[in-house]
């Protein structure tokens, strides 16, 4: 992993409230493999954004701002947070 993405990993898992570490560290875990530079661009704004905020848009609780819609986003509404063993 290249220097970029452990800061962006850290961010990610680092947010001060657990369920923020795992919504957000679990979206990076889950994604930043394939992501080109523009993807890394995006999740990088949008670390920088409250947590209360990414939360509601990632639940839909909340319309993210247009800079922040599209793919990525969907992808952070889709991902499941929750594994449930059987």
């Amino acid at each position: 992993m290249d220097e970029r993405l452990r800061a962006l990993k850290y961010r990610a898992w680092h947010r001060g409230t657990r369920e923020a570490d795992m919504m957000i560290g679990g979206f990076f875990d889950a994604h930043h493999d394939t992501w080109d530079e523009g993807q890394r661009d995006w999740f990088s704004d949008l670390l920088h954004e409250q947590d209360v905020d990414i939360m509601a848009w990632a639940i839909g609780t909340s319309e993210p701002p247009a800079r922040f819609k599209g793919p990525m986003m969907d992808a952070l509404r889709k991902l499941d947070f929750i594994r449930v063993a059987r």
